[in-house]
């Protein structure tokens, strides 16, 4: 096991089987080698800052019925809504004046959020604040569909891979969904020039050693600029509902790993994490993440964005309580800065 560690921390890489040991030899100890080197390399590239990005979430509505997921079609007792682009604009205006310097817009696959309206709204984004930048979350697209988003100004993607095992994957998703076109997705993103972020589940139903090694593989091959990874939490009202959620620790352990994979990646400490442990925010800091999402949507959609159980939305990880998470990421040692929070390579 020691021998594989000094390996990932000297090379960055290590071999499917490797990886696959190194998950299955997961103890205390092995967590703390890593998460020392994984605080030193983050602390080498981007000193003791922490970026903050104002996450908002424009609509629950979605065509898909991902099986983990509580906004799924399928779910009738999910509250649908949907945001115009005027209160759109209106988050990010106040976003801006509490010093948020990256907008996340963030939804499900709601087809009302076509090309033109994306696009219009990324623009006026960008004319209004240049020095910002904007990331959408909005699932698979065409490559015309990115292309045009990028034209339009926007700086970021994120899209999940979720699993980099098809057998895993169909586990999770519709048969109309496939891990082979998300990777296309992915592919072409980088492609045309986005920074780019995927991700996954630690916990997630039918994921093991194996499933695990192959997401780091793929981090690994891939290098994604941002790698977005949090504990699966089962919804009441999809067909995992009674599935354990995933472990904080476990989490935090693959978030120095993918620090040591590529040092200069960013990595969000998620809200997911801060949902099943007070202070899981701050683990994930503390483990090599160097990026929170504090949620600027509307206070009567928040509760409605509901991918989770008991996701939280109101407490620290909110925009409106901006100066308490100062406080307490300064308490263990690092500092909020108001910076669009690019990626140093």
């Amino acid at each position: 096991m020691n021998n594989i560690i000094a390996k990932l921390i000297k090379e960055h890489r290590l071999t499917l089987d490797e990886y696959k040991e190194l998950i299955c030899g997961y103890d205390e100890k092995a967590a703390e080698l890593l998460r020392d080197e994984a605080v030193r390399l983050r602390k080498e590239i981007y000193g003791n800052t922490v970026y903050i990005r104002g996450l908002i979430e424009i609509s629950n509505i979605c065509k898909n019925d991902c099986f983990y997921c509580g906004i799924r079609k399928s779910n009738k007792k999910c509250e649908r809504y949907r945001l115009g682009c005027e209160k759109i604009l209106s988050c990010c205006d106040y976003g801006y004046s509490l010093g948020f310097r990256t907008f996340v817009l963030q939804g499900g696959d709601d087809g009302y959020f076509s090309d033109d309206r994306i696009c219009a709204l990324v623009s006026e984004i960008k004319e209004k604040y240049p020095d910002c930048a904007v990331t959408l979350s909005l699932g698979e697209r065409s490559e015309e569909s990115y292309e045009r988003l990028f034209a339009a100004g926007a700086d970021r993607y994120l899209l999940r891979h979720e699993t980099a095992d098809s057998e895993h994957y169909a586990r999770l998703h519709p048969e109309e969904l496939s891990l082979k076109n998300r990777i296309v997705c992915l592919e072409k993103l980088k492609k045309i020039g986005f920074q780019v972020g995927c991700g996954f589940m630690v916990g997630s139903p039918y994921q093991n050693a194996v499933t695990i090694a192959k997401d780091l593989k793929f981090i690994e091959e891939f290098k994604p600029d941002m790698c977005g990874i949090g504990p699966f939490i089962p919804h009441k009202d999809t067909p995992f509902s009674n599935y354990p959620a995933g472990s904080v620790d476990f989490t935090c352990f693959l978030l120095s790993v993918i620090r040591i994979i590529k040092p200069d990646i960013l990595l969000p400490a998620t809200t997911a994490l801060g949902t099943l442990s007070e202070n899981g925010r701050e683990k994930g800091i503390l483990s090599g993440a160097n990026v929170v999402m504090p949620n600027l949507s509307p206070e009567e959609a928040r509760s409605r964005y509901m991918l989770y159980n008991n996701k939280l939305n109101t407490g620290v990880e909110s925009a409106e309580k901006l100066e308490g998470l100062k406080k307490r990421i300064r308490a263990v040692g690092y500092e909020i800065v108001t910076d669009r929070g690019d990626i140093k390579k």
